[in-house]
C-alpha cells in the first residue's frame, strides 16, 4: 500500500452505486483499509467480483475525482470526502448466477446460521474459492504486502529529518518538501514520513487529531508513506516571472 498522504478523519461516508442498478446505498468505510479490502466488502455488498470490479469516485456534482486503481493503497490516501459517490463497475456475473440459482430472499440470520446455509453468498464464495476464500490469491497478496514492507524499510534507511525530498502521491501532482518527522502515528498503522511542502499544498500544520508531530505553517504539512517520496537534491523551485507578471 494508493500511497501516501493521509486525509483527515478515520471514516468516510460514501454513496455506493453500481453499473447494474439505478439505485444506490450509503455506507461508512474506514480510511485505514486498502483498496483490496474495500473491494472485498463491496463484493459481498454488490455481488461484483473482487478480481474484475473497477472503482471510481465522483464528487457531489457528479464530477469524476479519481480511480481507485492501486489495490495496495489506503482508501484514505485518495482525495475522498463525505457525500461523494463510489461507483462499482463490473459484469456482476456472480450476482446474476446467485439470483438465477437461489432466488434470494431477504431475512436476518445469525453468523452461525448463515454459515450453515447451502444457498448463501458466503457458501457460494467458499465453494468456488472466490474473494477472500481464494487461498492462492490471498497468499499472493500477503506476499506482495510483505515485499512492500521490506521495500518500505529499505526506503526508510535513506530518510532523515531535515533532508530534501520529492513527494509523488498517486493521483496528485509531484511536490517538493523537507522531511520533518519519521515514525509511527496515532491515526494510521505503519511508518509515515511527515513533510513540510515548499508551497501551501498540504493538509495540516504538522498535527493531526490534536497530536503534534512537527511544526510548520498551516496547509504546509502532510504525511506520506515512505515509498511515495524520493530523497535527493531537490532544491526549492524558483518562480520565473515575466515582467508583466511581477508585482
Amino acid at each position: 500500500m494508493s500511497n501516501i498522504e493521509v486525509k483527515t478523519g478515520d471514516f468516510v461516508n460514501l454513496t455506493v452505486s453500481t453499473s447494474c442498478e439505478s439505485t444506490s446505498i450509503e455506507r461508512r468505510f474506514s480510511k485505514a483499509i486498502t483498496v483490496t479490502e474495500l473491494k472485498g466488502k463491496l463484493e459481498l455488498m454488490t455481488g461484483g467480483s473482487i478480481n474484475t470490479m473497477k472503482l471510481t469516485i465522483f464528487d457531489k456534482e457528479d464530477k469524476l475525482i479519481c480511480s481507485l486503481d492501486n489495490d495496495d493503497s489506503l482508501l484514505g490516501s485518495y482525495s475522498i470526502d463525505d457525500g461523494m459517490r463510489l461507483h462499482v463497475e463490473d459484469n456482476f456475473m456472480l450476482r446474476k448466477q446467485l439470483d438465477d440459482a437461489f432466488n434470494i430472499k431477504k431475512f436476518e440470520l445469525t453468523e452461525e446460521e448463515y454459515s450453515q446455509r447451502k444457498d448463501s453468498l458466503k457458501t457460494y464464495l467458499m465453494q468456488n474459492r472466490l474473494g477472500k476464500y481464494n487461498e492462492e490469491e490471498m497468499e499472493k497478496r500477503e506476499a506482495m504486502r510483505k515485499r512492500e514492507e521490506e521495500m518500505e524499510l529499505e526506503k526508510l534507511k535513506t530518510c532523515g529529518v531535515g533532508l530534501r525530498c520529492q513527494v509523488s502521491v498517486p493521483g496528485q501532482s509531484v511536490r517538493r518538501a523537507t522531511i520533518k518527522f519519521i515514525g509511527t502515528v496515532n491515526f494510521k498503522p505503519g511508518n509515515w514520513i511527515g513533510v513540510q511542502y515548499d508551497e501551501p499544498l498540504g493538509k495540516n500544520d504538522g498535527s493531526v487529531e490534536g497530536v503534534r508531530y512537527f511544526e510548520c505553517p498551516p496547509k504546509y504539512g502532510g504525511f506520506v508513506k515512505p515509498l511515495h517520496l524520493e530523497v535527493g537534491d531537490f532544491p526549492e523551485e524558483e518562480l520565473n516571472l515575466d515582467e508583466d507578471d511581477e508585482l
